[in-house]
């Protein structure tokens, strides 16, 4: 009996252990990708894995390897190092649930998925896959969380997720950061009810945040920091995912405001919306967010007063606030003009201008007498939206001009209570009825359909300033109270027209119309032979030229010139035959002396216009060196065609005309042009130290050595030079309108020269200003040209006030990135230049500041906050500049006493002997002097111009 039981154990046993070696054999084929994964590492050796002894990884439980049933179901090889590519046919590990190949070193191709059916975790972040194959996401059926972070995936065309991906149903996190994926953020994203993470930053995502989106279950969203211009439009759909616990907007484009609606989610903790173009007041209700702890608004175009947040992680510089501490309200003006704008939807073109807490600085479009707005003047932007009854509350409007515009709805009536009001000019727009019965307000409503066809009897104002012209202007003063009423097109009090005024207007009709009759087909006829023959004339080679443009003009610093048809006059009218003036576009022949070069020499010099001497890019061109047989170098400005406008046209003129008749030692000297066929050159005497704006706010990216005090204090004066010539000692008065630090050109001397002229004005007979379309660059414009659009040379003496703290600070005169109190150079400055300590704290790091270096800053910090004083009286010329700057630049010092041996004449003797002996020691007896140089002779032109290459520094 014993003997039958233990037999029986045995044999039990024995099958046991037959079973458990059965059940411990590790499916071949999961074995062979294995083996094959092995294989291909390049340092194999840290798997630890016993290939050579054992064959069983499921049996022997091999490190990282883990099973269920003898299938491989995971691999965890997390963060040891590993290199080299994975297998191809990877997904034949049929029963994979779970693999963690993040921070290796696996590179290659990623092998498809299609099939892991059982896949729920796949970890293939920080790795150097640089291919993903397009079936990679067929049939994940079961997957739960993905991440292919930090993979250089189709780097050089990106890639983007198929829709077969939507099958994902389960999906509950994705993290695709820094993968290369492209294009829009796919909708099928939205319609995924899992997911509640989806991480997607660092791509080269566009367009904007898919609507399918909203009302979703994520609780984290990161979309920021996308290549190029990024993501764009509202934010608005994430305001209905109300399970968001964390979002990261930040380093995109997106626009438009922080909705209201943002109040309702409650669980949001971080919220990151910086360096966007986000617009609009903070909502009130985001202070009230229970859970919020992490609020980053840095960097956008918000506006209105800070909100006043608990938690400290909050961060706000860099907008457009009114005030720089949170909870401190605006002025009830700004206030208003906010709600104003909030109904034009807070156009960036106004939001970029619009900062601080005073209207009356620098607001694009805003005007003030006695520091109250005066004029509101923004017709052409292309505005949206309706006309705000809160500028019913400015009570000293005189005049609103918002013609050309897309504005809707009603005029509002509270604005027929301004008393002030004088003009108001809505033409142009969308507007609807009733219209506000206004007394004593010149009404222009032209081009409003609904407008117009409301009130058949209602005769239009005089007309607005010419279209497309939105160069702010001064307040309309009429010049009687009768002439408002004449003049009231929509006044509701006018009356009809007798019998009697009837009978005048046929008196007046007949002769009118026989005038008109016989003044029509002579004018035609003059019209078409003055056409035909400007057309004869354009069609000869002309002289149209233009000033290269510095490649180191900073990117924010925006050049703006507005077309206009101002009647103004220009620079050079002598020298210039304007053809007939067709729409925006003029032709004109310039007749400036014998400057023409072939293009053939041009070819030469520059050897093809060989990218190896391009100079720079501007905005009409590329900017070439060349060199002369002689060793001469030159500056060759090579057009391109398809820039060229009419305002270009306008400017190349203007450059042309003005070289034509200035010359000065610190002007920048132009030396030929040439118009041959499509080509377009214009060539300059080569400055090789190039912008000083370089030397100022880019030294360190170009390794230069930063300018010394002594420089600074040498180029200033270069400068003041320029312009005390071009505004008092040439023989006509020039505005240049576009004085800036990147339009200052320095030679190897570090000497100044101030450089294009296409935008210089001339002032008509004789006097110091001139009405004309805004042009210039924001930073540096004064504040009565940027509002009125009035120039003098006071315009430029404000300029040159913006160049001198650029030299003191180191700052540019505008950067959006910088703190808001330190934004607008000009108004920070001038708060801190009186005061000693922080004048010393704003000095440029870069300068080595001695007691005795101080005291010449501070002079010239007084002289920079003089020049720009915000009312143009209160500037000096620009011979006082001179005059402060010469005493501080080095004094002239004798040559030592051995100087006395090198010349071999004892000065101590009398004249008559010191002369024998001169002629003595020389036996080349120097009856005449000539200026030369090394280069050759300039020979003398009635106009100034010199006759060759070789020299034209204008001394």
């Amino acid at each position: 009996m014993m003997r039958g039981f233990v037999s029986t154990l045995v044999v039990v046993v024995a099958l046991f252990c037959l079973s458990f070696h059965v059940l411990g054999q590790t499916d071949s084929g999961d074995v062979a990708i294995l083996e094959e994964f092995h294989k291909g590492l390049e340092n194999s050796e840290l798997l630890k894995w016993p290939l050579n002894t054992d064959k069983d990884p499921c049996g022997s439980k091999w490190p990282h390897v883990f099973c269920e049933d003898s299938r491989v179901t995971q691999i965890q090889v997390q963060g040891m190092g590993l290199s080299g590519p994975l297998p191809q046919n990877f997904n034949q590990l049929s029963m994979l649930s779970n693999i963690g190949l993040q921070r290796n070193n696996f590179s290659g191709k990623l092998p498809s998925f299609n099939g892991l059916s059982n896949l729920k975790f796949a970890y293939l972040g920080s790795n150097q896959f640089d291919t993903i194959p397009s079936d990679f996401f067929v049939g994940l059926t079961s997957l739960q969380v993905l991440s292919l972070d930090q993979n250089p995936l189709n780097e050089s065309t990106g890639w983007r997720l198929p829709l077969e991906f939507e099958n994902s149903a389960q999906l509950m996190n994705l993290s695709l950061i820094g993968c290369n994926l492209v294009g829009p953020i796919p909708e099928f994203l939205g319609r995924m009810s899992s997911l509640t993470v989806l991480k997607l930053s660092y791509n080269s995502l566009t367009g904007e945040i898919p609507a399918s989106l909203s009302g979703s279950a994520l609780q984290i969203l990161w979309l920021n920091n996308q290549k190029g211009t990024g993501l764009a439009g509202s934010i608005d759909a994430i305001t209905s995912m109300v399970s968001l616990t964390d979002v990261w907007l930040h380093g995109n484009s997106f626009t438009g405001m922080i909705p209201d609606s943002i109040g309702a989610l409650s669980s949001l903790q971080r919220l990151w919306l910086n360096n966007n173009n986000l617009v609009g007041l903070v909502p009130e209700n985001l202070t009230a967010l229970p859970q919020l702890q992490n609020l980053q608004l840095q960097n956008n175009k918000l506006m209105g007063p800070i909100p006043d947040f608990s938690f400290p992680n909050f961060t706000y510089g860099s907008n457009s606030f009114c005030q720089s501490k949170p909870g401190v309200p605006c002025s009830p003006e700004v206030t208003a003009l906010l709600d104003f704008l909030a109904d034009l939807n807070y156009p960036l073109v106004l939001a970029d201008t619009w900062s601080g807490n005073d209207p009356c600085s620098f607001w694009r479009g805003v005007s003030c007498l006695n520091n109250k707005v005066s004029v509101i003047n923004l017709p052409n932007l292309q505005l949206n939206g309706t006309i705000s009854p809160s500028i019913g509350k400015l009570d000293t409007l005189a005049d609103i001009r918002l013609g050309g515009n897309n504005l809707t709805g009603q005029i509002p009536q509270n604005l027929t209570n301004l008393k002030s009001l004088k003009m108001l000019d809505v033409s142009s727009n969308n507007l609807a009825p009733p219209l506000p019965k206004f007394n004593g307000v010149k009404l222009n409503i032209d081009g409003n359909p609904l407008l117009n066809s409301s009130t058949p009897d209602q005769t239009p104002a005089p007309p607005p300033p010419p279209d497309g012209d939105p160069t702010p202007s001064t307040p309309s003063v009429p010049s009687s109270p009768n002439e408002h009423h004449g003049n009231n097109s929509n006044n509701t009090n006018s009356t009809t027209p007798s019998n009697g005024s009837k009978k005048n207007v046929v008196i007046y009709i007949v002769p009118v119309a026989v005038v008109v009759l016989i003044i029509l087909p002579v004018s035609m006829f003059l019209y078409f032979c003055r056409r035909r023959a400007n057309a004869a004339a354009f069609s000869a080679p002309s002289s149209i030229v233009v000033h290269p443009r510095d490649p180191s003009d900073p990117d924010n610093m925006v050049k703006i010139a507005v077309a206009s048809n101002i009647g103004t006059t220009s620079v050079g009218t002598s020298d210039l035959q304007s053809s007939v003036n067709s729409g925006m576009t003029e032709a004109h022949v310039i007749e400036s002396g014998n400057l023409v070069v072939s293009v053939q020499i041009l070819r030469g010099v520059t050897r093809s216009f060989s990218p190896e001497n391009e100079l720079g890019r501007g905005g009409f061109g590329v900017v070439y060196k060349g060199e002369l047989h002689d060793g001469t170098m030159i500056a060759v400005k090579r057009m391109e065609s398809a820039v060229i406008s009419s305002k270009a046209l306008d400017e190349f003129q203007s450059e042309i005309a003005v070289l034509s008749k200035v010359r000065h030692r610190n002007l920048v000297s132009l030396l030929g042009y040439s118009v041959e066929g499509n080509e377009r050159l214009l060539v300059y005497e080569y400055m090789p130290q190039g912008a000083l704006s370089k030397h100022l706010f880019q030294w360190e990216q170009l390794k230069m050595e930063p300018l010394s005090w002594k420089k600074r204090l040498n180029i200033a004066l270069d400068v003041a030079r320029a312009m005390e010539y071009l505004h008092n000692l040439a023989h006509q008065c020039f505005i240049h309108r576009d004085l800036k630090s990147s339009n200052i050109l320095l030679g190897d001397d570090y000497r100044a020269k101030v450089s294009d002229f296409g935008l210089v004005k001339l002032a008509p007979d004789g006097k110091n200003s001139v009405v004309t379309r805004l042009a210039g660059t924001f930073g540096y414009l004064a504040p009565e040209y940027a509002v009125t659009g009035k120039i003098t040379t006071k315009a430029d003496v404000f300029s040159f006030g913006v160049v001198l703290m650029e030299l003191v600070t180191g700052l540019i005169a505008l950067d959006e990135n910088r703190p808001e109190e330190k934004r607008y150079l000009a108004s920070w400055f001038c708060q801190i230049k009186s005061n000693p300590h922080e004048l010393r704290d704003g000095i440029d790091k870069a300068l080595d500041v001695t007691d005795e270096t101080f005291e010449s800053i501070s002079t010239i910090a007084e002289l920079a906050g003089h020049c720009a004083a915000r009312e143009p009286h209160q500037r000096p010329d620009m011979g006082h500049a001179v005059n402060v700057l010469a005493p501080l630049v080095e004094k002239w010092k004798p040559m030592k006493d051995d100087q006395e041996e090198y010349l071999g004449i004892d000065l101590r003797q009398p004249l008559l002997q010191m002369v024998k002996g001169w002629q003595d020691a020389d036996s080349t007896n120097v009856s005449s002097i000539s200026y030369n140089d090394s280069k050759g002779s300039i020979p003398s032109r009635p106009d100034g111009f010199a006759e060759s290459f070789t020299s034209a520094d204008g001394r």
